[in-house]
């Protein structure tokens, strides 16, 4: 499990026995920190069952931070067993202090009705909430809201609003997300130059939708210059990752190429790859 760092402090950067004697000695900030490094593997071997234990004692102190890790513990049955309800409790706990990630994690239980009643308004004000604080997830999630009129009203520019500014910030889902609505020209002007700007950023973090259309904008010369080599490259990294209607776009490419342009694609997805495993 990979759990938040921010609101966590700066204690972990102490060394390991001095963060275990604070974290003995009662310091919640020390016991959030210590539950962070055992929940990640980070400075000590990971182990559910010791993130479980720091990470209570912090929150029944009233922690925020520790108090919303615990709740996705449960939520995610690591180190205890699988609890929505118990998940529920830690979380809103951790949301009522104003912490904008257990704000967010909230708003996806009432928007998918996990342990309350499902409550679209209720996401939505609680991923505002987030959004507002800078949460990129909640910013997706509240533009997403906007552009289907899920527990607000329907409204294009609010939701390219805060697809973008998640966007911007480096969410992947959230520049596929603004790559759609420019090639659809929903709330903004129609733009297939700017949509694949967006796509192919997606597409770079690995998202595989972006990269099949990446395919396709190649394929098309729609936004980018007609490529069939980069259109055959991206069809084949989504087709790698499962996109049977990647693999047929890729061989509908293969059809119109030479054996040499097959061969430099191929050696395209390769270095691709290669470039990726690095990052």
């Amino acid at each position: 499990m990979s759990q938040e760092k921010e609101e966590l402090g700066t204690e972990r950067d102490e060394s390991l026995e001095v963060l275990t004697k604070k974290a003995e000695a009662g310091d919640a900030e020390a016991r959030t920190n210590l539950g962070w490094m055992y929940a990640n593997g980070e400075g000590v071997p990971q182990d559910n069952a010791e993130a479980l234990k720091w990470y209570r004692l912090a929150a029944e102190a009233g922690n925020a931070g520790a108090q919303n890790n615990l709740g996705r513990m449960y939520r995610n049955g690591e180190g205890v067993p699988q609890d929505n309800a118990e998940a529920l409790k830690w979380i809103r706990l951790a949301a009522e202090a104003g912490l904008a990630e257990a704000q967010y994690n909230l708003g996806v239980m009432h928007e998918n009705g996990i342990s309350v009643p499902q409550n679209y308004a209720e996401a939505a004000r609680l991923y505002r909430l987030a959004a507002e604080a800078g949460n990129v997830q909640a910013q997706n999630n509240l533009g997403w809201m906007y552009e289907h009129g899920e527990g607000v009203p329907q409204d294009a520019a609010e939701a390219v609003k805060w697809y973008r500014r998640a966007a911007e910030a480096g969410h992947d889902s959230a520049q596929h997300n603004l790559g759609l609505v420019y090639e659809d020209g929903r709330g903004v002007e129609q733009d297939y130059a700017e949509a694949a700007k967006w796509y192919r950023l997606a597409a770079e973090a690995g998202i595989v939708h972006s990269q099949h259309i990446m395919g396709f904008m190649y394929f098309e010369g729609r936004g980018v210059e007609q490529d069939m080599r980069f259109a055959y490259m991206w069809y084949n990294l989504a087709a790698a990752q499962g996109g049977e209607q990647s693999s047929e776009g890729r061989d509908l490419v293969a059809s119109l190429m030479t054996p040499e342009q097959i061969a430099e694609a191929e050696q395209m997805t390769e270095k691709w790859l290669e470039k990726r495993e690095r990052v």
